[in-house]
């Protein structure tokens, strides 16, 4: 590595972007250009908001070397970013193709493919990256997310309990698994769920109100009132604070009328 890219790598870890780029492009003007210089110098216009020419850096180190991976993630998160979903598929289908080992590649296509409403394509995909690493986390927790949208919940649950087999103290993972058991008429473990979830955050405010009206729907109105009123104290907007105060001032009612 020549002195010149040592320098400009330098200013690009330090966050100074344009002087990298200018010291960059000198030496695409007098040296062999490699793989690591198009992938930085992209990095550094997409970080200053030139994402056409990150787009052509990116492009052009792929060009260099198919079977580098950097590239394809950088602009695949380019694409992203800017939902551009076809050129992002097409891209990673490439990357795919040239590095089919590469399940980091394989994952972003998932998730792309799920943003796409190409549901099917994306389980294809987060199957294949379990078969090769039956301990991705990451893509468990994808799989329940697209079966549930699917309205395949008992696949979500599977899915998401065996997320909780590496992250057990992730309060998002308990409200999804709530409402995958809510959808599959399991209200007994939505309910042990959404609880989970208020255990481990105690502002997360859609658990509160959920597992309120599931007791409310159960009969459990005592319970039902603690946890709206637990609701009512997070920051939710003023007229949905009227409305539950309304709910609440109903089922007092209800339970006073039924003594």
């Amino acid at each position: 590595m020549s002195d010149k890219i040592k320098k400009a790598v330098e200013l690009y870890n330090k966050g100074e972007f344009e002087e990298a780029i200018d010291i960059f492009s000198s030496v695409l003007e007098t040296e062999k250009p490699t793989v690591e210089v198009y992938n930085t110098i992209g990095l550094c216009y997409n970080s200053v908001g030139n994402t056409e020419k990150a787009e052509d850096c990116f492009l052009k180190a792929i060009e260099l070397e198919p079977k580098a991976p950097e590239p394809y993630i950088n602009l695949a998160d380019l694409y992203y970013k800017n939902k551009d979903f076809a050129n992002g598929i097409e891209l990673l289908c490439q990357g795919c193709y040239q590095i089919p080992d590469n399940m980091v590649l394989r994952h972003f296509l998932a998730r792309f493919y799920m943003e796409d409403s190409r549901l099917d394509l994306a389980i294809d995909e987060l199957e294949n990256i379990l078969d090769v690493q039956p301990e991705n986390f990451d893509a468990y927790y994808d799989l329940g997310k697209v079966h549930f949208e699917l309205g395949n919940y008992a696949c979500a649950i599977e899915n998401f309990e065996n997320v909780l087999e590496f992250k057990e103290n992730n309060q998002w993972i308990y409200f999804y698994l709530a409402q995958a058991y809510e959808a599959n008429d399991e209200i007994d473990k939505a309910i042990s769920n959404y609880l989970k979830t208020i255990a481990r955050d105690d502002g997360f405010y859609q658990a509160y109100k959920k597992v309120a009206i599931l007791f409310m729907a159960r009969g459990d109105y005592e319970d039902a009132i603690e946890y709206f009123e637990d609701y009512l104290e997070l920051d939710v907007p003023e007229e949905e604070k009227k409305n539950i105060t309304e709910l609440v001032k109903r089922i007092k009612k209800k339970i006073g009328d039924e003594k």
